[in-house]
């Protein structure tokens, strides 16, 4: 074989193997779904999210309340808005679905509430909708309005679930109780959310983690969860960065209104009854600012 023959040869052979590679990363299993998750700042403390379904490349915002920020995030991400998630009716959360819609008429408009500007279907607790290949499940809490929803989307390929909880479920907290009772709220809480998967990653609609651990700490000083997760929490915002997601675990672990059926926060409200409970630590809450 002469030398030129057999440099061809290996050139062939190289070229077939670095082909194989690529179509080994990028060729995938049938159905398989696969999610990302895209954190975007809004207003003063607001959180938007993008939820994508990397199959397909369709996409899904989450309280669009800046209409041009989500479009220039989906422009740089080369992805396919289809549908808008409203958790609720009030301003900084829906307040963008006009202008939106105005730019982008087509989309679809999910919430649980007629107030929420441009709706195109108010949905149903357990509804499920799609977002290219990925699942959404409504679940309606109601009580910081009386049509809130989250929104659940189930594991994907190995991927942790996420849930999408407005301003019901915050880290470390919850939203006032406007439109609701402390009943309702713990049947939120704690017979809804707290039994998701324990890796569900939660995505809330604000920056409240470092006041509300702040508040956490009054309620159970010695618990060391809340203790680590002050800690961290402090540190992140020192960066400008987000806190979230926690986990369903970690709320567990820290978020006294999920804990209202803890002795240790029995004791700091001086009742044992978790509903009454519930209404103390709001009502406590409401009132808290921090020691400068």
């Amino acid at each position: 074989m002469s030398v030129a023959t057999l440099i061809r040869s290996k050139l062939v052979a190289a070229c077939r193997n670095h082909l194989f590679q690529r179509l080994h990363v990028v060729t995938r299993p049938a159905g398989r779904r696969t999610m990302q998750v895209k954190v975007l700042n809004a207003l003063e403390d607001n959180y938007m999210y993008l939820l994508v379904d990397d199959a397909t490349r369709e996409c899904a915002v989450v309280d669009p309340v800046e209409p041009a920020k989500v479009l220039d995030e989906v422009s740089k991400l080369d992805v396919r808005l289809t549908t808008v998630l409203t958790t609720h009716h009030h301003w900084d959360h829906s307040g963008g679905n006009e202008r939106l819609l105005e730019l982008s008429p087509k989309l679809r408009v999910f919430g649980g509430d007629d107030r929420v500007p441009r709706l195109t279907e108010r949905v149903t607790d357990n509804q499920e909708l799609k977002v290219g290949k990925l699942t959404v499940r409504c679940l309606l809490t109601p009580c910081h309005t009386s049509g809130h929803v989250c929104y659940f989307v189930p594991a994907a390929d190995g991927q942790a679930p996420a849930v999408f909880t407005g301003d019901t479920l915050f880290i470390a907290g919850c939203g006032k109780f406007f439109e609701g009772t402390a009943d309702q709220m713990y049947k939120a809480l704690v017979e809804r959310l707290s039994k998701l998967p324990d890796d569900t990653r939660v995505y809330c609609g604000h920056e409240y983690t470092v006041n509300n651990l702040l508040y956490a700490s009054t309620v159970e000083p010695d618990n060391e969860s809340i203790k680590s997760k002050l800690k961290w929490a402090r540190e992140k915002r020192a960066k400008k960065e987000p806190t979230v997601p926690s986990t369903i675990a970690e709320e567990r672990s820290f978020n006294p209104f999920m804990r209202v059926g803890e002795p240790s926060v029995h004791k700091h409200a001086k009742l044992d009854d978790p509903v009454s409970t519930m209404a103390f630590l709001r009502k406590e809450k409401d009132h808290f600012r921090p020691a400068a």
